[in-house]
């Protein structure tokens, strides 16, 4: 019973941090459990880290490093009988895997101009995968969101955009990594994202210029660029069909900031 109460605390705890997140809260930087994927072996962890990509990856070389040590001391007691100490480690790994953990580094977003040139066949195939993973955060017809599909999906976006930054895929991953960031309520990440989407493919044909200009109004209170970011938004983006609902709404909203900014 006690063991129950105890986990049902737990969960309930769990639940909590991740319900009662504001904005901005980084839940989308949350590294994704890895119940999808293996993990290859551990790198070793660098001896003098320095800028903060060395630290990071350092620090994740550490993660990786402490896990699998945990697990093979769970088999070894698993083999040898020793409950007790089996028991210890049991513990110790299912909090290790419980712990929130942060992808500090967000890649792509200091690309300073738009680099997308050819198709590229690892590129595609991470964008379809990506895109899986998507399907599987929102099964249609359920109620209950799958957050680590979001966060796997979120990740391999970001890997098109880290590692193959002459792809054709990169502004697609960058707006759809930003529509993640914003299920997140990561807003600023989204709009870095958004503007990264349109910046890299001007003629994008999603509405990133709309969505961008709806966290600055919205979100980010920074009224004016949102008013100039709808025009451009009404400008180049609403003469796709599949935008005229954000081509209205922005009509709606630009009306009413004239009256507010001027």
């Amino acid at each position: 019973m006690a063991k129950r109460i105890c986990t049902l605390i737990l969960i309930v705890s769990l639940f909590t941090f991740i319900g009662c997140q504001q904005s901005d809260s980084g839940i989308s930087r949350l590294e994704p459990t890895r119940s999808y994927q293996s993990i290859g072996p551990a790198q070793s962890p660098s001896l003098t880290p320095s800028g903060e990509v060395d630290i990071v990856e350092d620090l994740e070389a550490h993660r990786q490093s402490y896990k699998q040590s945990m697990e093979i001391l769970v088999r070894y007691y698993e083999k040898t009988g020793n409950n007790t100490k089996l028991n210890w480690a049991q513990k110790e790994l299912n909090a290790l895997n419980i712990m929130p953990q942060y992808s500090y580094i967000i890649p792509g977003l200091n690309l300073r101009q738009s680099p997308q040139t050819a198709s590229i066949r690892e590129a595609d195939m991470l964008f379809d995968d990506a895109k899986s993973f998507e399907q599987q955060a929102t099964p249609i017809g359920s109620l209950v969101t799958n957050e680590n599909a979001y966060r796997l999906a979120l990740r391999r976006f970001e890997q098109i955009i880290k590692q193959y930054p002459t792809s054709d895929k990169i502004d697609d991953a960058a707006y759809e990594a930003g529509k993640i960031s914003e299920h997140f309520k990561d807003y600023t990440i989204a709009y870095d994202y958004y503007k990264s989407a349109y910046k890299w493919n001007p003629d994008t044909p999603y509405p990133a210029r709309f969505r961008a200009a709806r966290i600055l109004d919205k979100y980010m209170h920074r009224y004016s660029e949102a008013l100039d970011l709808y025009k451009e938004a009404i400008d180049k983006e609403a003469t796709y069909g599949q935008n005229l609902e954000w081509k209205l709404n922005a009509e709606k909203r630009i009306t009413a900031l004239e009256k507010e900014v001027n």
